[in-house]
């Protein structure tokens, strides 16, 4: 409370008798449960009741709400008048995972600005911020076991211009970065200060070329000539799925959850096309000695083995919906079903925790609307009133499967987002209808409510947050004629009905894509 409302000079809580007009925090777990708060405005104090800490940080950010829109900046404008109506609100979220993730892999994004995104969570009572912090293009956490991955894979000469489609050649300039340890353990405590819990993502055995530049002996391929890649799409170097390999993904990880502790690793396990692994001799014959019948069998296996490692430090495992096409996988692993509402059903019907995360309409990547003055995308459009109707629990789903849905989430993946303007850009305002359905656990009218918007908006406004207006982009925030100028990209519609029947392909092996 004095990090969020310290310049209202509030006499906040002390032990014993409260004074008049100070503020009176209550944790009672029983009365509103693990994040309910209660938030009594009266004459004389203000009360807040809630289950937890992360309750407690809720009714503060609605207390902020309730206040002049000068509560979200930095410092108050001089003459603010702080003045509070006498009310009562109840309040708790319907769903336990509430979730923004971030790609800084593909384009890095300083701490500074991962700092501002879960101030920005903790604004719209998101819980969870889920780092993706390697892929092909860049690795992006230190290790004290491994220096060569801070050396080698951390950063790339250029990175293309245009679609990954259609490359309009590269723009000749080195990008990277890395997070240290020190900024590993820094991030994981502001956010949990703010009741957001950091999930970080370590994609394996696919994404991996950064990674393998730094450390071929880990590839699938006998002296690889691998590179940390400066083009987007789906590419074939895999880890090896083989014991050494496996105990070295462990040592990152108990590096990594040293400064970052989570009770959460995502694991990936996404877009491994397996020709590397069919053509290695010693590969398939640790098949065989597994007594698997199928790579695919193989891949599932490995996440697998990873999760039971990370069961043995307390820590679950959660996955792209390709490794549940895979079979095998803990129990307790949380599926993320980004391919539509088929595979998470299909997950939620096999007793999986899901959190959905299906392109349409989570994917903040995608344009917000087919506008040809937005700034380059990779298609589209998810529009604000597409987020604003998604239904967590979806009607067609049985109420078992619906009571495996856990939350839902946003994802921001980087390939067209160079800089942290375009970052707020994208995410909002679909991150605050997001905010919404996550914690009523039903569509969202806010879009269509006038003064709901503009109050929204402006708090926005308020915390220096440069979102698309509702109209459209502003002139400096168009595409224009140069790099960022628009393409069309991939429709929308054509992305969910090849995602769909990937995933429902009866052969696991289709579930992991060849190209």
């Amino acid at each position: 409370m004095r990090r969020a409302l310290g310049f209202l000079r509030l006499p906040l809580p002390q032990r014993g008798t409260p004074d008049p007009g100070s503020v009176v925090v209550t944790l009672d777990a029983a009365a509103h449960g693990p994040e309910g708060y209660q938030l009594l405005v009266r004459p004389e104090r203000l009360d807040i009741v809630a289950g937890s800490t992360a309750g407690a940080t809720y009714a503060v950010q609605t207390l902020r709400q309730l206040l002049p829109d000068a509560a979200w900046r930095a410092a108050a404008p001089r003459g603010t008048v702080w003045e509070l109506a006498c009310c009562e609100v109840t309040d708790a979220p319907a769903t336990a995972w509430r979730g923004l993730m971030l790609d800084v892999s593909r384009h890095f994004l300083p701490k500074r600005e991962v700092l501002r995104m879960i101030d920005l969570l903790a604004m719209h009572k998101l819980n969870r911020l889920h780092l993706h912090l390697a892929d092909d293009q860049g690795w992006r956490i230190e290790s004290a076991r491994y220096p060569r991955l801070t050396e080698l894979a951390s950063h790339r000469p250029e990175t293309m211009i245009g679609h990954g489609h259609s490359p309009d050649g590269a723009d000749g300039t080195p990008h990277g970065g890395c997070y240290s340890r020190d900024d590993l353990a820094e991030i994981g405590a502001y956010a949990q200060d703010r009741a957001v819990t950091v999930v970080p993502e370590l994609d394996v055995p696919g994404h991996a070329s950064a990674m393998l530049t730094a450390m071929p002996e880990l590839g699938s391929v006998p002296g690889g000539g691998y590179q940390v890649q400066s083009t987007w799409g789906i590419f074939p170097n895999l880890l090896s799925p083989l014991p050494a390999v496996e105990q070295v993904v462990d040592e990152l990880l108990g590096e990594l959850l040293e400064v970052l502790p989570s009770p959460y690793v995502h694991l990936g396990g996404d877009e491994c096309p397996l020709g590397q692994w069919e053509a290695n001799p010693e590969i398939q014959a640790y098949r065989e000695s597994r007594g698997l019948p199928t790579m695919a069998a193989l891949h599932g296996d490995f996440l697998r083995r990873l999760a039971d490692r990370l069961a043995g430090r307390g820590v679950r495992a959660v996955f792209w919906d390709e490794a549940f096409g895979s079979g095998g996988l803990r129990p307790d692993s949380i599926v993320m079903a980004w391919r539509g509402d088929e595979v998470a059903r299909k997950a939620a019907a096999a007793g999986f925790q899901v959190v959905r995360t299906p392109v349409f309409p989570t994917y903040f990547d995608y344009y917000s609307d087919a506008d040809p003055r937005e700034p380059l995308a990779i298609g589209g459009p998810v529009r604000l009133a597409d987020v604003a109707a998604l239904d967590p629990r979806p009607a067609g789903f049985s109420a078992e499967e619906n009571a495996n849905i856990i939350g839902v989430q946003a994802q921001l993946w980087s390939e067209y987002l160079p800089n942290p303007r375009l970052l707020d850009y994208r995410a909002f305002p679909r991150a605050c209808a997001l905010a919404e359905v996550a914690w009523t656990g039903a569509p969202s009218s806010w879009p269509t409510e006038p003064d709901r918007v503009r109050a929204q908006l402006s708090r926005l406004d308020a915390a220096g947050v440069e979102y698309r207006p509702f109209d459209g982009p502003n002139p400096w925030q168009q595409g224009g004629s140069g790099a960022r100028a628009f393409q069309p990209g991939f429709p929308m519609a054509e992305v969910t009905k090849a995602l769909g029947d990937l995933a429902a392909e009866d052969n696991p092996e289709g579930l992991l894509p060849s190209s």
